[in-house]
């Protein structure tokens, strides 16, 4: 399946380098670019991505702004931020308002290729440095719930608990399934399992629920 992916950067030397590397892959097709929010969304209107590339500091229409209506008029589309900002407010933010994923400009090459991957295929992408601040956010702005009697409540198992650690960290289910040694088709159906005891629908809202409950345990 070829990959759809629209670029949108007010750098166009940013955006030269970008396209490059990725036309290089052959499961992926950069469709179009636009240096500004307007302008991107009418692109993404006329070419509907799979995958959109967006920064957030543009002139004009903000890289939030542009989210926003992005996802307003195409929901499923994955929008991954790629950014120099490590700010975990713009994190929250953008994940809170619809954004599939959240990279920095300095992510390496075949980092960037993967993550884009899997965003397609619907799953969060964080960038490593960004979880942690992530986690220290939302342990900031909520009441965590005692661990024990929330997982008692919804009755997670072990591995469901290890698998909720992993998730919190931003981890693909290929790393998963290493660090637990178990095969990823298992890491597929414990995730879909605990999706469905938790009433969630992704990755990044068991990752929120854990740490809002205090579930996640960073030792």
């Amino acid at each position: 399946m070829t990959i759809k992916i629209l670029l949108i950067d007010d750098h166009s030397l940013f955006r030269s380098g970008v396209r490059f590397l990725l036309q290089k892959q052959p499961d992926f097709d950069v469709v179009g670019e636009a240096a500004d929010g307007l302008e991107g969304i009418k692109r993404a209107k006329a070419l509907a991505p799979d995958v959109v590339l967006l920064d957030l500091n543009m002139p004009g229409l903000s890289g939030l702004e542009t989210l926003r209506l992005l996802m307003q008029d195409m929901p499923d589309c994955a929008v991954v931020i790629l950014t120099v900002s490590e700010e975990a407010d713009e994190l929250g933010q953008a994940l809170r308002d619809g954004a599939r994923g959240y990279l920095l400009k300095n992510i390496d090459a075949a980092s960037l290729t993967t993550a884009i991957r899997r965003a397609a295929q619907g799953e969060p992408v964080i960038a490593e440095p960004m979880t942690s601040k992530l986690v220290a956010q939302f342990r900031a702005t909520s009441e965590p719930t005692p661990a024990p009697e929330t997982s008692s409540r919804v009755h997670l198992t072990a591995r469901e608990m290890d698998i909720v650690q992993c998730l919190v960290r931003g981890e693909s289910n290929k790393v998963i399934a290493r660090s637990l040694d178990v095969a990823e088709s298992t890491v597929k159906i414990h995730v879909q399992n605990i999706l469905k005891k938790l009433n969630l629908s992704s990755r990044v809202q068991i990752a929120v629920y854990a740490v809002e409950r205090g579930l996640f345990h960073d030792d």
